[in-house]
């Protein structure tokens, strides 16, 4: 069975993460994305945790394409990209702005070819202002974007990193649903369009859902930010860690009660919700107290019972093994040619009709070079020039 992006082409000239995350994105569900990889390949290819020539981060982030090597500074490199492009629906690549222009790629070259082409551009801090052409990597984006001083709670306090490149993979997810939602408007209206995304616009709209509230009503901004009440909400146990979220009035008596504190009730710092928040320093140590006396499976246990929000923190091993995650089936197994039995996870969304799939994976540099220019009836002695570059 097909999945929903089935008989849409890609090219894509992204490397690293917040590219090819999106275009893998795709791959899953069923586009044919040809990654065009410069001879020495995506850099992704060398990072660390290897095994059979592959490394984790190339694998997990590039199954389901086809790798075609390309040298970029040749112009029987550019030609067979233009050549490509003909029969593309989408066109995505993350160098920094201009680099496509230069190379005789940019959005007007590649439209006067195919003129409904969904052309995508990732940049890391956009692509005009101070700081369009600066190299990027995950930290940067987290340090302008003000994420690393979310991270720290007070804007006193030492700011601090996500310990995961969030502002890359989120790209590579928030670029997905862009490409889709432009393929669905050329449906509509039969033009194609140029998108453009930055990482640092993407971290700064993911936070202002929930985390600058205080700079949203003009005019009645806060200078200087403390602590949220809902950050580390993480409690020792006897045995290990939990995190306990009580909100509602129903919850947080419900707490109490279960864990045998029952003078917490008539506590005046405690008594609405507008109270613990005013009080949330004093509601968390208390939190703490409560629980520390307990093991994580018992005081789960006890919590649940009373419906009391609340979950074990598990290691990234613990979560594998956790039933909840075996029953949603979202870890799935894999036979890579090369790199051998792989564990991933499936794509997150489950279509009832056009399911994703992990129909190859990772592709070996180059791998498909004469297969991809051949289908695309390549002139034979520019298909040979090709070949030719990529042995020396």
């Amino acid at each position: 069975m097909n999945g929903p992006l089935h008989g849409v082409r890609v090219i894509d000239l992204t490397t690293v993460i917040s590219g090819p995350s999106a275009t893998m994105i795709l791959a899953d569900q069923g586009a044919d994305v040809i990654k065009i990889e410069a001879p020495r390949g995506d850099f992704a290819r060398d990072v660390a945790t290897r095994r059979g020539g592959f490394s984790a981060s190339f694998v997990n982030n590039n199954r389901n394409k086809r790798s075609v090597v390309l040298d970029l500074k040749t112009k029987e490199g550019i030609d067979a990209v233009l050549h490509l492009v003909k029969s593309a629906d989408v066109f995505v690549q993350n160098f920094r702005p201009g680099v496509t222009e230069r190379l005789g790629l940019g959005e007007k070259t590649l439209r006067a070819i195919k003129p409904d082409l969904v052309y995508v551009s990732i940049a890391g801090f956009g692509f005009t202002g101070p700081y369009k052409d600066k190299p990027v990597y995950d930290p940067l984006i987290q340090a302008v974007s003000a994420l690393a001083s979310v991270q720290a709670g007070s804007d006193d306090k030492r700011p601090r990193l996500v310990r995961t490149i969030l502002p890359d993979k989120l790209t590579g997810i928030q670029a997905s649903q862009a490409i889709v939602a432009a393929l669905f408007a050329r449906e509509r209206s039969g033009k194609g369009q140029h998108v453009k995304l930055s990482m640092l616009d993407t971290i700064i709209s993911f936070l202002w859902n929930s985390d600058m509230g205080a700079h949203t009503f003009v005019g009645d901004e806060l200078e200087k930010e403390q602590a949220q009440s809902f950050i580390d909400l993480i409690y020792e146990t006897a045995d290990g860690f939990v995190t306990v979220a009580v909100m509602q009035d129903k919850q947080w008596q419900a707490f109490c009660r279960a864990v045998g504190r029952d003078e917490l009730l008539a506590d005046a710092r405690f008594l609405t919700a507008q109270d613990r928040e005013n009080n949330k320093d004093a509601r968390l140590e208390e939190i703490q107290n409560s629980v520390l006396k307990f093991k994580s499976d018992d005081i789960i246990r006890i919590l649940e019972e009373a419906d009391v929000p609340c979950a074990p923190v598990l290691t990234r091993t613990q979560m594998r093994k956790h039933p909840q995650v075996v029953a949603n089936e979202i870890i799935t197994e894999f036979e890579h040619d090369d790199a051998g039995l792989l564990r991933q996870t499936r794509q997150p969304a489950v279509f009832s009709k056009t399911p994703a799939s992990i129909r190859r994976g990772a592709p070996k540099l180059g791998e498909h070079t004469h297969e991809v220019l051949q289908e695309a009836g390549l002139d034979t002695q520019l298909l040979n020039s090709i070949l030719k570059h990529n042995e020396v």
